[in-house]
């Protein structure tokens, strides 16, 4: 196979440079392209109902392949692995992935250290891609990092002598639902252990950095035998819908635990395959929660419970008891009170009650006496009482 810059690059994910997408110079096209895309709400609402503590409990750990051509050689190796970590301070985690190898006797591979929030937020990355021909080599170096308000894209390509660098910055609220490399790799993971209903649509760069659509879409279960050993695996494909060249689509399969089995750049020659089958992840057996009757309580015949309550009621009859004697004037006030109440006979107690204590109240005005002068009693209320007149008839 004669191997071109553009043929090389162009393999992407499936070939040892195959984490990212194809590589073209930049075009007026992609400088007047100013179409913002934007994620699914079904995307959003994914990421929005991200559990951290469950749903990422079982996708830290390593992947390891082998890169093969169509003809079965083997031209390089992979790794990606996946830990927790911090990143100033907060806990997220740290994705490696490393692809080396060479086609046509050319070395190629890329490099991708990526720093990802608990919401696949990516907080920073570094991605380095190369491709050392002999009368043209490339390499291409990309530093993506959150600032407080944008995103700051740093890129450094170098082909033969010729070095170009370009900067720019994209706000925050442009960029969410962005799923960077790294983050994919993490994603890729999650969607085998929290599985998509429908498609999800999030936002992505193509080669040169421009925002474009990223679709995730289930593909039908298979089986892959590696080691003589069958093994049913899930795959998910993933396709970049760039908006200055043509899509890009990769096929990746995986184990029912995460394990990465095999990954293909649609109409490349080149596969990320599985060499040998990796331990399984053993998950915790969660013991199942005990369910407890409800039972009739009959305290009465409970013998400690009878012993608390008597303990308690007579805790309480000495307690008030005691009250009562430090204080003889509450005897004496309850007495006046309810012997006033039974010789008027108020229909409305609560509202007697009020008058009658709003007299010791050290929060209201003293009336003045002329208020009530014409008043039969001070007790508005009582005017009811049907016994009225006999107690104003005079006394013969």
């Amino acid at each position: 196979m004669s191997v071109s810059r553009h043929s090389v690059s162009a393999t992407s994910e499936g070939s040892p440079s195959q984490f990212t997408s194809a590589g073209q110079e930049p075009t007026l096209q992609q400088a007047q392209s100013t179409e913002i895309p934007k994620p699914s709400l079904q995307a959003l609402k994914y990421l929005d109902e991200i559990v951290p503590e469950e749903d990422f409990k079982y996708v830290m750990f390593d992947d390891q392949l082998v890169t093969v051509s169509d003809a079965g050689k083997e031209l390089g190796d992979v790794t990606v692995t996946v830990e927790p970590t911090r990143y100033k301070g907060l806990e997220c985690f740290l994705i490696h992935a490393n692809s080396h190898g060479s086609i046509d006797g050319v070395p190629c591979g890329t490099s991708i250290v990526c720093y990802v929030s608990k919401c696949l937020e990516t907080l920073e990355q570094q991605h380095h891609e190369y491709v050392k021909l002999d009368n043209c080599p490339l390499d291409r170096k990309t530093f993506l990092v959150r600032q407080s308000d944008n995103y700051t894209i740093n890129r450094v390509i170098t082909q033969g002598e010729d070095v170009q660098r370009i900067t720019k910055n994209i706000p925050v609220e442009q960029m969410r639902g962005f799923i960077s490399e790294g983050s994919n790799l993490l994603l890729h993971r999650l969607l085998i252990e929290k599985r998509m209903d429908d498609d999800l649509q999030f936002i992505s760069f193509d080669s040169d950095t421009n925002l474009c659509p990223v679709i995730y879409k289930s593909l039908d279960e298979r089986t892959q035998t590696v080691e003589d050993v069958e093994l049913r695996v899930y795959g998910v494909e993933r396709t970049i819908n760039s908006t200055v060249d043509l899509p890009t689509t990769w096929q990746s399969y995986f184990m029912n635990d995460g394990h990465l089995t095999n990954r293909v750049q649609v109409g490349s020659p080149v596969t990320f395959k599985l060499a040998k089958v990796p331990v399984r992840i053993e998950r915790d057996e969660e013991t199942p929660k005990p369910v407890f009757e409800k039972k009739r309580l009959n305290w009465e015949e409970d013998m400690q419970m009878h012993s608390r309550f008597v303990d308690r009621k007579e805790e309480l009859k000495g307690d008030h008891a005691s009250y009562m004697r430090h204080h003889p004037e509450l005897r004496a006030l309850l007495a006046d009170f309810l012997q006033f109440l039974l010789l008027r006979k108020p229909d409305d107690v609560i509202a007697f009650a009020a008058d009658y204590f709003s007299a010791f109240s050290t929060s209201m005005p003293d009336p003045s006496p002329f208020l009530a002068s014409n008043a039969p009693t001070p007790f508005p209320a009582s005017r009811t009482n049907t016994r009225i007149d006999e107690l104003r008839a005079p006394t013969r």
